[in-house]
C-alpha cells in the first residue's frame, strides 16, 4: 500500500498546538502509509491526561463516525490514556479501536522470559490509573515510570507552541535508564505517550530493552486493514528443491 491509496486508517487528535516532529503519530510524515485525521475540539492533552475525559466522549465519537463515513476501516487515538474510552469507541463506532500503545502490553508480556515484565514510561504518573491499565489489560506487576517534571512533560501537557527536542531526548532516555537501573528485572518498555516515539531509538540504546510505542501498535494494526499481497512471480527459484528420501 502506498500513501495515494485510500486511508484506511483514521486518527482522532487532540486539540493541540504543540510541534508534532517526525515520529509524532500526528505528523503524516510518520506513516509509511495513508492515514486521515480529525481534531476533536476541547480535548487538550491538560483535559484528557490530568483531568477527566468523559466530558468529550461524545465528541470522540462524533469525530470517530466522520472517519468511518470518510472509509477508515479501524480507529486510534493520539492519547495512551484513551484506553478507558476505548471499549465505547468501538461499540459506537463498529470498526476496531487502537486507543493506546499500552494495548500490546498482553502481547508483549508473552514473548518475555520468566521473571521479565514490562516497565511503562508515561508522560504523568500520577494520572496512570490503575483503571487506566486494567482496561489495557496490562500486568499487574508492570513498573510505571512518570517524567510529570520535565521539560518534554510541561510542553506537551501546557500545550505550549515550542518543543526544546534534544532537552526532551535527554529527559525520556534518562528517565528510562533509571526506570530500569531501579528495576532490572524489566524485559521490554512501552511509550504510554504517543509524543514520545521519535526517542524510541535512544531509549532502547540506553536501556538495552525493546521498547514499544503508539508506532508499533499501529502498524501491527493497519497490516489487518491492508493485509501486504504476495505472488509467486518472481519467488519461485527462490524455493528449495523437492529432494527425494
Amino acid at each position: 500500500m502506498t500513501k495515494t491509496d485510500p486511508a484506511l486508517l483514521g486518527i482522532l487528535m487532540l486539540d493541540t498546538r504543540f510541534p508534532r516532529i517526525p515520529g509524532d503519530v500526528g505528523n503524516p510524515d510518520t506513516w509509511l502509509f495513508p492515514v486521515r485525521y480529525a481534531i476533536v475540539p476541547g480535548a487538550t492533552p491538560q483535559a484528557v491526561v490530568c483531568e477527566d475525559p468523559e466530558p468529550f466522549v461524545r465528541a470522540f465519537v462524533t469525530a470517530g463516525e466522520e472517519l468511518v463515513s470518510q472509509g477508515c476501516r479501524g480507529i486510534a487515538t493520539t492519547c495512551g490514556f484513551l484506553s478507558l474510552i476505548r471499549p465505547r469507541l468501538a461499540r459506537e463506532l463498529g470498526v476496531p479501536v487502537a486507543a493506546s500503545a499500552l494495548e500490546q502490553a498482553g502481547q508483549i508480556q508473552a514473548t518475555l522470559g520468566p521473571g521479565k515484565r514490562i516497565g511503562i514510561l508515561t508522560i504523568s504518573g500520577p494520572s496512570l490509573t490503575p483503571e487506566h491499565l486494567s482496561v489495557a489489560g496490562v500486568p499487574q506487576d508492570a513498573e510505571v515510570q512518570g517524567v510529570e517534571e520535565t521539560a518534554f512533560a510541561h510542553s506537551i501537557l501546557g500545550n505550549a507552541d515550542t518543543l526544546d527536542v534534544p532537552k526532551a531526548r535527554q529527559d525520556l532516555t534518562e528517565a528510562a535508564r533509571k526506570m530500569v537501573q531501579d528495576t532490572p528485572d524489566i524485559g521490554a518498555i512501552i511509550l504510554e505517550c504517543t509524543n514520545m516515539v521519535p526517542y524510541a531509538p535512544d531509549i532502547a540504546r540506553a536501556t538495552g530493552r525493546p521498547v514499544y510505542s503508539i508506532y508499533s501498535y499501529l502498524n501491527w494494526f493497519h497490516e489487518s486493514l491492508a493485509p501486504r499481497g504476495f505472488t509467486s512471480q518472481g519467488h519461485a527459484a527462490n524455493r528449495p528443491q523437492k529432494r527425494g528420501c
